[in-house]
């Protein structure tokens, strides 16, 4: 987890949502479909997968371990030119997330792990009420193909050489 920071490169937002939802589990799905939507519709089509899934856990982590009775969790998106940031508030600013390991046979306890891998960077941000919980992935120049390719096409070279191209952390 890395302490809360502007984000990447421009800051100022291209594209924002911001929605409250209830706290049951068909927000969760709510949540997930239209952070998919509004990303492919922003322009990023590629990186909507990841967001899905960041929206899904963050907001399953709002749901169990953060919803109040009678009080919304909100999910806020943002796009700015170097980033897409995913932001989740609850009410419950006492019970912070963490990294844990989670045993075989249990059922719950590695939405962060996944968060943590798909990610670039994640935190917590308290609140005056609660807390938010934000992950965040840069948008990268478009990437070499993935997939086996050729190194060099010059038979002088080892033109039947190649390599695997595998996408960088930042």
């Amino acid at each position: 987890m890395t302490a809360a920071q502007a984000l990447p490169e421009d800051s100022s937002p291209l594209h924002e949502d911001c929605l409250d939802y209830t706290p049951t589990a068909r927000s969760v799905t709510l949540a997930r479909r239209r952070a998919a939507r509004l990303v492919t519709a922003w322009g990023h089509p590629h990186r909507a997968g990841e967001v899905a899934l960041l929206v899904s856990e963050l907001a399953t982590n709002a749901l169990i371990h953060g919803s109040l009775r009678g009080r919304l969790f909100r999910v806020h998106l943002t796009v700015t030119g170097g980033a897409i940031r995913i932001e989740v508030s609850d009410p419950r600013g006492e019970r912070l997330p963490g990294l844990r390991e989670a045993g075989r046979d249990e059922c719950y306890g590695r939405g962060l792990a996944l968060v943590d891998a798909v990610a670039d960077r994640w935190g917590v941000e308290p609140r005056t009420v609660g807390k938010t919980v934000f992950a965040e992935l840069a948008l990268r120049q478009p990437e070499t193909p993935r997939g086996p390719h050729r190194l060099d096409a010059s038979p002088a070279q080892g033109a039947d050489r190649t390599t695997t191209t595998r996408r960088p952390r930042v």
